[in-house]
């Protein structure tokens, strides 16, 4: 047995305004998995790893913080096909920052509808 309190992490929330464009977003752009939308939340599975829950929140609500005054992830994605998911991303008109490189692999960040700082590694 463990000495650990947890087994795992269970769902990440993430703040934003206008549940159904986001769940629109995150459905057909991202192409996400939606358990279900109960209208002030959505759920939604990926293959693997804990579940991503949109919260209805306040107008300035982010899901990222700032550190030395800049946005910090705290959602970060892994993919098999980083640059073509890079790609794809580009051509759906989000905003992406470039891809980078560190110890081995390959990370870059992108923006949802909100605001919200994300990241995608492989």
């Amino acid at each position: 047995m463990s000495d650990s309190l947890f087994n795992g992490i269970h769902y990440f929330r993430i703040p934003v305004v206008g549940l159904s464009e986001s769940v629109s977003w995150y459905s057909e752009c991202l192409k996400l998995k939606l358990r279900f939308n109960r209208g002030d939340l959505a759920v939604y599975e990926l293959e693997s790893g804990p579940l991503l829950v949109l919260v209805e929140a306040d107008k300035d609500s982010r899901g990222h913080f700032l550190k030395d005054g800049q946005p910090e992830f705290s959602v970060g994605f892994t993919t098999s096909s980083i640059k073509e998911l890079y790609e794809y991303l580009v051509s759906q008109d989000v905003k992406v920052e470039s891809i980078e490189e560190d110890e081995g692999h390959q990370f870059f960040y992108f923006y949802d509808p909100n605001g919200n700082k994300l990241q995608v590694h492989n």
